[in-house]
Parts: C-alpha cells; sequence; structure tokens
C-alpha cells in the first residue's frame, strides 16, 4: 500500500500545525517570521495552521495580538479555508466574538475549548458551542479534559453533533479507544488526532486530520509520517512514528511549548522565548530534548 496524499474535503481535514508564536527577545511578537513561518509549513507538506491555541500562547496576547495573529495566518497562508482559529476565552460571549472576528478575517474554521473557567456541567457546555456556532463558521470541539477539567466524552460529543454546533473534534484525552465509540455513537462527527504521540494509533482508528505540534520544527517529516498513517502504510508511519516519538511525546508534556519552540530553534525556524508565567526549560529537560531534536535531525528529518 503507497502514502499518497489523500484528497482534503473539509477545512479542517488534513495535517493542521497548532502554530507556534515567535517571540523576540523583549518578548513582542515578532509577526514578519510568523508569517514566513506559515508559509514555510505549508510549503512542507501541511495542509493549514491554527493560530491562537494553546502552543500559539493565546492566553498571554493582548485583543491587538490576538486579531492581528489571525490576519497574519489568513494572509501568510493564501487561503483562508487553510485556517482554523483558537476561540477559546472564559466566557461564551468572547468565544463567539472571536468566531465572528475569524469569519471577518476570511478563516475556514474555528477551534473551541469547553467553558474553562470553572467546571461546566453538561448543559453549560452545550450552550457554550450552541453559542459559538451562531458565528457561522464550522466549529471543532477541542476536548482536553487535564487543563479544562471538563471531559468531552464520546456521549456528549455525539449531543454537540446532534445540537448541530459542532462538525469534527481535536481528541486529546490520550485514551485511543474513544475513537471507536465516538464512531459508533456520532458517525458523521469528524476525528482529529489532538496528541502528537497517539497521532499514529488514532490515524488508524479512523483520524481524518491531526491538530498537530511538532510539525512547527519538523513539518516534512511530520506531514509524511500523517499521510502514511491516515493510508495506512505502515511500512512507512511505523519507523517514523518510532523515530520522532521521543519528540512527539513533549506534546503531551506540561512543558510543550518550550519544547517545540527548542526544537525550532535548533531546526533553524525561530521560535524564540515563552512569555510569563512559563519559564524556560530546566537544564534537565532542555538537554533531553535538544539531544532528541539533534539526533532527529542528523537522521535526516526536517
Amino acid at each position: 500500500m503507497t502514502s499518497a496524499t489523500p484528497r482534503r474535503i473539509r477545512p479542517w481535514h488534513g495535517i493542521l500545525v497548532a502554530t507556534a508564536l515567535p517571540l523576540r527577545e523583549d518578548l513582542s511578537v515578532d509577526f514578519t517570521s510568523y508569517a514566513q513561518h506559515v508559509r514555510r509549513l505549508i510549503d512542507s507538506g501541511c495542509d493549514g495552521v491554527v493560530p491562537n491555541g494553546s502552543l500559539g500562547e493565546y492566553q498571554t496576547l493582548s485583543d491587538e495580538e490576538r486579531a492581528r495573529v489571525v490576519h497574519t495566518a489568513v494572509e501568510a497562508a493564501g487561503d483562508g479555508e487553510r485556517v482554523m482559529v483558537g476561540v477559546a476565552a472564559y466566557g461564551s460571549t468572547e468565544s463567539r466574538r472571536w468566531a465572528e472576528q475569524a469569519a471577518d478575517a476570511g478563516a475556514g474554521s474555528v477551534l473551541l475549548l469547553p467553558p474553562n473557567a470553572y467546571r461546566a456541567d453538561e448543559r453549560s457546555v452545550r450552550a457554550h458551542y450552541a453559542e459559538v456556532a451562531k458565528a457561522g463558521l464550522p466549529v471543532v470541539a477541542y476536548n482536553n479534559p487535564y487543563d479544562t477539567k471538563v471531559d468531552l466524552t464520546p456521549d456528549l460529543l455525539a449531543r454537540l453533533y446532534a445540537d448541530g454546533s459542532i462538525v469534527a473534534v481535536k481528541e486529546f484525552s490520550g485514551d485511543v479507544r474513544r475513537a471507536y465509540e465516538i464512531a459508533e455513537l456520532a458517525p458523521e462527527l469528524d476525528l482529529l488526532a489532538g496528541a502528537d504521540d497517539v497521532l499514529l494509533e488514532l490515524a488508524l482508528a479512523g483520524a481524518v486530520g491531526w491538530i498537530a505540534g511538532y510539525p512547527n520544527a519538523l513539518p516534512a517529516s511530520c506531514a509524511e509520517l500523517y499521510h502514511a498513517a491516515v493510508a495506512g502504510d505502515l511500512a512507512t508511519a511505523r519507523p517514523l512514528y518510532r523515530a520522532l516519538h521521543p519528540l512527539l511525546r513533549w506534546d503531551s508534556k506540561t512543558e510543550f511549548i518550550q519544547a517545540i519552540k527548542l526544537s525550532m530553534d535548533l531546526a533553524g525556524r525561530p521560535g524564540g522565548p515563552v512569555r510569563p508565567p512559563r519559564h524556560p526549560l530546566t537544564p534537565e529537560r532542555d538537554a533531553v530534548v535538544r539531544a532528541a531534536t539533534e539526533k532527529a535531525l542528523a537522521e535526516g528529518h526536517k
């Protein structure tokens, strides 16, 4: 079986990179480098980008910076359908406002966490997604129960899909068994791999997309891995997955932003520092990420 690139039939399909945001030493956003980064990702075989996600440090951005990130991504991508904007916020009204801004900028879809200011109940979660869906763009739910303390279980996802509020889910729980239950309860709901270190397992379970972190540093190799995985080309995918997994697993760690930005810097793709309250990696963790990145680069991954 070959790993021919599958046809992408929805804006949220394919390998979409949750973009890290290049910062200067004074912690200001380097928008020129960000635009270049978006273009390089697409030129390297990625299908699109996801600005203003957690990896993009959206929580630390001013409203002006956050809006400019979206406009920069859409312009650099050359096709708004390739851009899925993160619209998470403490309030549903604010999330809807960011979704409307994404629509005005020409984006093709949005990525939405459940309410994350408190442990919301099902009624609140469903109302939250229904409100943001009113902005008119397709909504991809983001299930990250570790950070939000709200678990979008398969049965809740099925109800959100039946409500008409979501078209897909970025599944970050790490429990690959959920892929099969989601397919049973909501067969038309698209599954997107949401954690780098379970990409192969979720692709084999039917995922039609990957919202990915490590392609920021190694886009061509990650794109090759994704396309082989969804095509069922295990002869290509398994050795690639094994070689990249020492890096991919950092996407699920607390220091994922710092790790990915360090790998970007080593790969010649400027990432720069992180904004407080995050700190640089400890020397011990820096050494682990640095060694894994240098090994991947030495093996020809790019």
